[in-house]
C-alpha cells in the first residue's frame, strides 16, 4: 500500500549543499555535480533503486536496460527539481521558462467567493506552482506530510524574500485539522498531495496503473463535500529549464469521494504517461497488505 514513513529523499544537508553550489558556482555546475550524486544514489541506495526499477519494469513495461537507465535518470531529474526549487527561491526565476496550461482555472478558483481546493501528487515539482500565481491575492496553503518540511522551510526562507506558498504540516496531535478548517473558513486556496498517507490513517482504494493502491481518504472526503470546484494541478519539468503547469477541473459526482479519487488516479496516469521519469514516490507504492 502507499504507506509512507514520513521522510523524503533530499534531506536538509542536501539542500544546504545545493544552496551553496548555486550561490557560489552556478546552476550548471550544480547540474554537472548532480551526475555523480545521482550515480551514487543509484548504486548505493539499493532499496530505492529496486523500487523505482520495478516501477519502470512493471508499470511501463520497460526492458531491463531501459529500466536501469530510466531509474538513474529518475534520480537525476529529482535532483534537478531540488536544485531548481532552491534556485528559483533564491531569485533566479529568469533562468527558467514557464508554460501555462489551464492556469485560468486557478485564477477562476481565486475569484470564487469560497475556498479553493487543489490536489496534486509527488510528481514533477509542484511547489514551483507559486511562481505561476500572479495577479491575485489568495495564498496557496500546501498540506504536507514531510517531517523535514520545518527545517527545509527555514533554509528556503533564508534565500527567499517573500514566500508565496504557506505550509500546513501534518502533526501527530492532529492540530493540522484546525489549520485546514481555518484556511477554508478564510476562503483561501488549499492544496493536498493525494498520494501519501501515514500508518493508521483512514484510506481509500482505487485502481492506479492497472493495480489497486491505497490513498489517503482525507483530501477526497473533504474536497468532495465542499461546494467548490476542485482542480488537479501538476508542474512538470521539461528540457532547457522549462516548466509546464497543468491545471484541470476534476470531474466527479458531488459528495462522492470515490468518484473524485478515481478521477484523480486517472489524471495522474495521464501525466505519468507523458512524464514517466517524474514519479517521485520512493517506496513500494503498490505493496499488498500482509
Amino acid at each position: 500500500m502507499a504507506e509512507w514513513e514520513g521522510k523524503s529523499v533530499g534531506p536538509e544537508t542536501g539542500y544546504k549543499i545545493f544552496i551553496y553550489l548555486i550561490r557560489k558556482i552556478g546552476i550548471n555546475v550544480a547540474y554537472f555535480l548532480l551526475v555523480f550524486v545521482s550515480f551514487y544514489y543509484f548504486v548505493f541506495n539499493q532499496k530505492q533503486t529496486q523500487i523505482i526499477y520495478r516501477y519502470f519494469r512493471k508499470k511501463h513495461n520497460y526492458s531491463i536496460l531501459k529500466g536501469l537507465i530510466s531509474t538513474y535518470r529518475n534520480n537525476f531529474i529529482f535532483g534537478q527539481t531540488l536544485i531548481d526549487k532552491v534556485a528559483i527561491a533564491a531569485g533566479l526565476e529568469n533562468k527558467f521558462t514557464y508554460e501555462f496550461d489551464g492556469v485560468e482555472n486557478i485564477h477562476q478558483l481565486a475569484k470564487d467567493e469560497s475556498a479553493g481546493i487543489m490536489i496534486s501528487a509527488h510528481v514533477g515539482n509542484f511547489e514551483l506552482a507559486q511562481h505561476f500565481m500572479h495577479g491575485f491575492d489568495k495564498k496557496i496553503h500546501l498540506v504536507t506530510t514531510d517531517d523535514e518540511r520545518e527545517a527545509i522551510k527555514s533554509l528556503l526562507d533564508s534565500v527567499m524574500a517573500k514566500p508565496k506558498v504557506g505550509f500546513i504540516i501534518v502533526k501527530d496531535d492532529m492540530s493540522h485539522i484546525f489549520d485546514i478548517h481555518k484556511t477554508i473558513e478564510d476562503k483561501q486556496i488549499i492544496c493536498f498531495t493525494g498520494d501519501r498517507f501515514f500508518p493508521g490513517t483512514k484510506t481509500m482504494e482505487s485502481v492506479f496503473i492497472n493495480e489497486k493502491a491505497k490513498f489517503p481518504a482525507g483530501p477526497f472526503l473533504l474536497s468532495s463535500r465542499l461546494n467548490t470546484p476542485v482542480l488537479f494541478v501538476y508542474v512538470m519539468r521539461e528540457r532547457n529549464r522549462h516548466y509546464h503547469l497543468y491545471a484541470r477541473k476534476a470531474e466527479f459526482k458531488n459528495r462522492d469521494a470515490q468518484s473524485l479519487l478515481e478521477s484523480y488516479t486517472q489524471s495522474i496516469e495521464k501525466i505519468l504517461k507523458k512524464y514517466p521519469l517524474q514519479w517521485f514516490n520512493y517506496y513500494d507504492f503498490w505493496k499488498k497488505d500482509s
